[in-house]
Order: structure tokens, then C-alpha cells, then sequence
């Protein structure tokens, strides 16, 4: 099976990433600061070093599918989690329709990671 062409899922995805990579820390800084950085570095370095072979064009360390789409999720969760925690309503609302979109979007490649599982 090819993998299904996914640009508007990878732009969603990767402003999901962003508002997880800037609202984690933001969330977590007041309450320990080695805690936030970890939480970057989790955020960021997870899903660069663990890859599912063909979703990426330089895989580190391969992994099934089922741990690409968990990894996503991760990021999805920390993105929302964090917005509504240390942002407004009228911010933490857009990156619950942008998860949401994610989540839409996202159907077609996840598909595509399970049919190899």
C-alpha cells in the first residue's frame, strides 16, 4: 500500500507540533523549569529519533506505525492540555479546531501506518 499524499495533514500536524512545543513549557516553566525543558525536548526529540520506515525520508530508529500515530497523539494532547491551561479562551479554542482538524486529517496516513502493524 502507497502512502496516501498528505500535505494538508502535514502542515496541520506541524502547527499542532508548534503550539505543543511553545504552550508545554509555557505550562510547566512556573511550576520547575528542568521539567519544561524536558518536556521540549521530549516533544521535539521523540518523533525525530523514532520513525516508522517510508513515513519519512531519514529514519533513525524504525518503529511500527502504531508508535508513529501514538507519538502524534502525544503531541496533540500536550498541545491542547497546555493551551487551555496557561492561555486565554479565545486562543485555547482555535487549537482545539486545529487538533481537531488533525485528527481529521491525519485519518488517511494513520490508515496507511496501521495496515503494516
Amino acid at each position: 500500500m502507497e502512502r496516501p499524499d498528505d500535505k494538508r495533514a502535514s502542515v496541520l500536524r506541524f502547527a499542532t507540533e508548534l503550539v505543543a512545543w511553545v504552550a508545554t513549557p509555557w505550562a510547566l516553566w512556573p511550576h520547575s523549569w528542568p521539567l519544561a525543558v524536558l518536556a521540549v525536548l521530549v516533544l521535539i526529540g521523540l518523533p525525530t529519533v523514532f520513525s516508522t520506515p517510508g513515513d519519512k525520508a531519514h529514519v533513525i530508529v524504525p518503529v511500527p506505525g502504531p508508535v508513529t500515530i501514538l507519538l502524534v497523539l502525544l503531541q496533540l494532547a500536550a498541545a491542547l492540555v497546555s493551551a487551555w491551561w496557561v492561555w486565554p479562551v479565545w486562543a485555547a479554542l482555535p487549537v482545539s479546531l486545529l487538533a481537531a482538524a488533525t485528527l481529521v486529517t491525519e485519518r488517511p496516513r494513520w490508515r496507511w501506518l496501521l495496515a503494516d502493524a
